[in-house]
């Protein structure tokens, strides 16, 4: 799967890449909706005439932990964006956790909070996934996110992994080892270039592909497939360039680069289940396949020699 935010373009432009690029399923960033001039119905409809599935409906920002009035507004929030899934025909949606500066601490209070809105997905056919920002006012390590979730202890409460915000904290990934694999709800996957800047300036401008930064992509991943865990991989890249970019090559090489990860677990971890497609043909080179320049005319007629 890959996020539309990760391509350019508007929303029919990057469905079509996305398809051709050999993507299941897309995650539908908010703003690529709002931005399309149709419907929740249309959109759906869209991306199943592409032959893909919406992974997920992202971002739901703001909700744990606020204090009253906020706390219902929030609530309210959710039962609007729960109307806007069941349009677009997804059952999943990213809450990120809360950023705000009047958000209240606390794992049991966050756990209650998602307890509630479990039962309010529930009803609906829906499930909830909760994940760690690397800046989360209260929250931004995955294992404290793993926590609330645990205590939330609603089926429809569960855990979004994404590499980006772990290993930029550089968390230990182990620790995704011990989380059962049917709390993770999906798995982001982002590499991105050793910076020393803001995290969320760092995130939203210098993401790019797995293997193609220097963050040790490949261990997260390896944590999270020995969970057991055999579920969407998506793309979700953050990158001013890619933005500016051919959708259809940054799709084709987003495409790539996660059966390049997957085949590189599999390598790592030969008793590791994972399903992944096969890898592409080899690209067969034809035609013109050395040039060398001279420096001058004398050079030339040496090296034509």
């Amino acid at each position: 799967s890959i996020a539309t935010v990760s391509l350019s373009g508007e929303l029919p432009e990057k469905l079509d890449a996305i398809a051709r690029a050999g993507f299941a399923g897309v995650e539908i960033f908010e703003n690529d909706f709002l931005a399309f001039d149709g419907s929740a119905r249309d959109v759906g409809a869209m991306v199943r005439d592409h032959g893909l599935e919406i992974t997920l409906f992202q971002p739901f920002r703001d909700f744990e932990g606020m204090p009253e009035p906020q706390r219902s507004r929030a609530f309210d929030r959710a039962e609007r964006k729960f109307d806007v899934m069941q349009e677009l025909g997804t059952d999943l949606v990213l809450v990120c956790s809360n950023v705000s500066p009047i958000a209240l601490g606390g794992l049991d209070r966050a756990a209650a909070d998602f307890h509630e809105l479990g039962e309010r997905a529930a009803k609906r056919g829906l499930r909830v996934g909760y994940e760690a920002l690397a800046w989360g006012r209260h929250i931004h390590d995955h294992r404290d996110a793993w926590e609330i979730v645990r205590r939330a202890d609603h089926a429809n409460i569960g855990l979004i992994l994404d590499s980006f915000h772990t290993l930029a904290r550089k968390i230990d990934v182990n620790s995704i080892r011990s989380i059962p694999r049917e709390k993770i709800f999906i798995v982001q996957l982002a590499d991105a270039p050793l910076i020393d800047m803001d995290l969320l300036y760092w995130s939203r401008h210098y993401r790019n592909m797995p293997g193609e930064g220097d963050l040790p992509v490949l261990d997260f991943m390896r944590a999270v497939a020995a969970t057991g865990y055999d579920g969407y991989l998506s793309l979700e890249i953050f990158n001013d360039q890619f933005r500016g970019g051919s959708p259809r090559s940054i799709a084709i090489d987003g495409h790539r680069s996660l059966i390049y990860l997957g085949d590189q677990v599999k390598r790592s971890e030969p008793d590791i289940v994972m399903t992944i497609p096969p890898m592409p043909a080899p690209i067969e080179v034809t035609g013109v396949e050395f040039v060398e320049f001279a420096a001058n005319e004398e050079e030339a007629r040496e090296l034509a020699s």
